[in-house]
């Protein structure tokens, strides 16, 4: 899932993005070990460096830690707050440019949170 970024994105904002998600999801839980970065690397088709970027911004964010000769983890809580950061994000970042979008063609709001055509 790429829902936490786009297409335009760099690799590891898409890579982080799709953390992101399995951990907001409890794909990856509270103790949980992240894929080894050569395992993510290969499943996205990524360089291991990329991947390396992507985990590393998690790890200075302390939503995981790193365990020696062991692999990565997802820390207690983390979940709760890679919540509050992303919602944080995209209320200040994403939604004031979706809302202009959606004004500018001039779109029922009502119609596209019900899931309707418009």
């Amino acid at each position: 899932m790429t829902a936490l970024s786009n297409e335009d994105s760099p690799v590891y904002i898409r890579l982080r993005g799709t953390i992101a998600a399995g951990i907001l999801r409890g794909d990856y839980r509270a103790g949980d070990q992240l894929p080894s970065v050569r395992a993510l690397a290969a499943e996205h088709g990524a360089n291991p460096l990329t991947v390396a970027k992507a985990y590393q911004s998690f790890q200075d964010a302390g939503y995981v830690e790193v365990r020696r000769g062991v692999g990565m983890f997802v820390l207690p809580g983390a979940a709760e707050r890679l919540r509050i950061a992303e919602r944080d994000m995209f209320v200040t970042q994403q939604w004031p440019r979706i809302r202009a979008y959606i004004e500018l063609l001039d779109l029922d709001t009502a119609a596209l949170l019900a899931g309707e055509e418009v």
